[in-house]
């Protein structure tokens, strides 16, 4: 496996072999045969998950890892070229599917060690059969350049170069001439194809290819006929249209399977061909996979390897697929499919990285530059093993240390990602990749909700009036459709993403008006007590502390303990992405007091209100700011302030005899937590299953 793709070995393993090359019979980087998990029919592999899991990377390093030695081909769904049609090419005779076929078998076509060019001439004459349908209005010199690139996929060697040339302005001339006459333009530049397959090619196989169309659905035996009613289900659209397609996917499995059969073949070919399918969840991706399921339920036998990857995890379009967490196919699929179409598929959740793999890319990346003992720690807590996430943060601590003192620097320091792109912020580099750059304004704004009736609030206050209730719900959906996590308590459910774009929110303007808004919105929705929690996290994101100080140290003695506890990492949770001031007040300048409150270095100016406990008040106010700094994804966890949480903790579990257990554990298990970068997970009392009355809906 390439040694800049960590996490992924069950995919790639060699000894013992990890789930492709069983699938392909090739190992990777290299022309030696494996034994095939699955000699009949394989699945239809779709890796799925959010964006910034590296589905693209694992293309990548496939398509390098069997380029050369089998025939491959590699599409991204989400390219300009499937999006819509080529200038002066009409709609009806042009689909993102028909695209794909085209673009696909061109590289399928391409030599391999000991074996020649591959053709396709199932699939040339179904393509230049649509490609027909609009040539009504058309130029000979336009007809001429599509026939070309076409008739090309039937070129199986240099020893004819320029063939194809010569056939294209014969067909074009033909078609041209029945432009102007009176018979059929479809019929006539279909006639053209046939005769010039039959004229150019005499083996066996081309000239059965050439009468493939016989079987199709009407067609009465006769070739022609089928190709036209191909071209006229094509121009139809809707279900028509995907009728013709499947049987154009069929044309171009079907040429692979003849290029595999007989005695030579088998022998000169090392290794299924492998198709590669990139964003699957936009066209044309559905249509290819449907297409290549359906005949494969309905017995029509292929042996070709699809790995596709597409966001989200298709629970309904691939109803009944078997699905598999990675380590699961690490050393064989257990995959056996049932009658339904999508049970061909084989669903393959792709996982976040683990502290290690992000130690090693952190080093990798960093090579030769030093960097603060606990970065990857901390960067594997901000990410959650986002890949992508932390290879651009390493990459902005290669550029930027050590200037930057904190991952929140890191972010908001320019990075240039490509050799000759422009320089970025790291946190406008990442959203850029990991949200639909359509919602990026949108998603800004209610990164700052908990729910929809909360995003209703701030997109009535900030969000232009055209975007509605109904579009909150659609927005909320599209981040499910994604494959983000949903998490009660939080519009956006990855804290990743969700702390990427709330600083963004922070930064849209010079004084941080947006950010104050949106705050000041929530403050406002939630006024009742039950929803303190929620008023109070808000209030701390605009560094008003008192409050939320009151309120712990109030509802201390009286609480349940965990409810308490959840309470405390909840508020504490509120985003510190700027400095404040010696009130606590966000301002424009930069510092953080947050460790000197923690430490108790401000306890001899601070004013302890009448009639309190100040000893609980102090604690409290100290307690607060420890978790509120050690939970912050954007700072480096400090030692000190660990200890000071400990010691914060274990005099609290003095106060409550009915918590004590709780609370020596959060002494114990949070300072441990947020050393190794990992999150403040609430303690367990072993001597109790009752979770008390706790409002789980405000948990982070």
């Amino acid at each position: 496996m390439h040694r800049g793709l960590h996490g992924r070995a069950a995919l790639f393993d060699v000894d013992p072999a990890g789930l492709v090359p069983r699938l392909v019979g090739l190992r990777p980087h290299q022309h030696r045969g494996h034994p095939l998990e699955h000699p009949g029919e394989l699945p239809f592999v779709v890796l799925t998950g959010a964006r910034g899991l590296g589905k693209s990377a694992v293309l990548a390093e496939l398509r390098d890892a069997y380029k050369g030695h089998t025939p491959l081909a590699l599409i991204d769904c989400a390219e300009d070229q499937f999006a819509r049609p080529p200038d002066g090419r009409p709609a009806e005779s042009w689909s993102p599917v028909a695209q794909a076929l085209l673009v696909i078998a061109e590289q399928l076509a391409e030599p391999v060690t000991g074996a020649g060019r591959i053709t396709f001439p199932r699939l040339m004459s179904g393509l230049v059969a649509v490609a027909a349908g609009g040539w009504g209005d058309a130029d000979s010199e336009r007809i001429r350049r599509e026939v070309e690139r076409i008739l090309l996929l039937n070129e199986s060697g240099s020893w004819i170069s320029g063939f194809a040339g010569r056939w294209a302005g014969r067909v074009a001339a033909k078609v041209v001439a029945a432009a102007t006459g009176t018979g059929p333009l479809v019929s006539g530049a279909i006639e053209a194809t046939l005769e010039s397959v039959a004229e150019g090619f005499t083996s066996r196989r081309h000239q059965k290819a050439s009468v493939w169309y016989r079987t199709y659905p009407n067609a009465g035996g006769h070739a022609q006929r089928g190709l036209i009613l191909l071209s006229g289900h094509f121009r139809a659209g809707g279900t028509s249209r995907e009728h013709a397609e499947r049987y154009l996917v069929r044309a171009l499995l079907a040429d692979l399977t003849e290029a595999y059969t007989g005695v030579l073949p088998r022998m000169q070919r090392l290794g299924r061909p492998l198709v590669l399918i990139d964003n699957t969840q936009s066209a044309p991706g559905p249509g290819l996979v449907e297409a290549v399921l359906r005949d494969r339920a309905e017995g029509v036998a292929d042996q070709v390897a699809f790995i596709a990857a597409r966001r989200g995890e298709a629970r309904e379009e691939l109803l009944s697929a078997v699905r598999r967490e990675l380590p699961e196919v690490a050393r064989r699929s257990d995959w056996a499919p049932d009658a339904a179409a999508s049970s061909r598929a084989l669903l393959v959740a792709l996982p976040a990285l683990s502290p290690d793999d992000t130690l090693h890319i952190v080093g990798a990346v960093c090579d030769g530059t030093p960097v603060p003992p606990q970065l990857p720690h901390a960067t594997h807590r901000l990410t959650a093993g986002n890949p992508l996430g932390i290879v651009l943060l390493a990459e902005s601590a290669a550029q930027n240390l050590p200037g930057s003192a904190s991952l929140g620097d890191l972010l908001t320091a320019d990075i240039q990602p490509g050799e000759d792109g422009p320089a970025v912020p790291a946190y406008q580099a990442l959203l850029d990749r990991l949200v639909p750059a359509e919602h990026l304004d949108e998603l800004t704004v209610l990164a700052a909700a908990h729910d929809h009736d909360s995003a209703c609030a701030l997109a009535a206050a900030l969000l232009p009036d055209t975007f509605g209730p109904a579009d909150v719900r659609a927005l909320q959906t599209r981040l499910a459709e994604e494959g983000l996590p949903t998490v009660p308590g939080q519009f956006v459910g990855d804290p990743f993403v969700r702390t990427l774009l709330l600083l963004r929110l922070h930064l849209l303007d010079a004084d941080h008006a947006f950010w104050r808004t949106a705050h000041e919105t929530l403050i406002a929705h939630y006024p009742d007590p039950e929803h303190a929690r929620y008023r109070l996290h808000h209030e701390l994101a605009l560094g008003v502390t008192e409050s939320a100080v009151a309120h712990l140290r109030d509802t201390f003695p009286t609480l349940d303990t965990r409810t308490w506890l959840r309470t405390l990492r909840f508020v504490a949770s509120a985003p510190y992405f700027h400095a404040h001031d010696a009130e606590g007040r966000d301002f424009t300048g930069r510092g953080d007091r947050r460790a000197a409150v923690a430490l108790g270095r401000t306890d001899a100016g601070h004013q302890v209100p009448e009639g309190v406990d100040a000893v609980l008040h102090l604690r409290v106010r100290r307690l607060l700011q420890a978790v509120w700094q050690l939970t912050d994804p954007l700072v480096l966890p400090d030692p000190t302030v660990c200890q000071r949480l400990r010691f914060e903790l274990e005099q609290l579990s003095n106060l409550r005899p009915a918590g004590n257990a709780l609370l020596w554990r959060a002494s114990r298990d949070w300072p441990a937590a947020a050393l190794a970068g990992r999150p403040l997970d609430g303690p367990d009392d072993p001597d109790s299953t009752d979770d008390g009355p706790d409002d789980r809906s405000g948990e982070a």
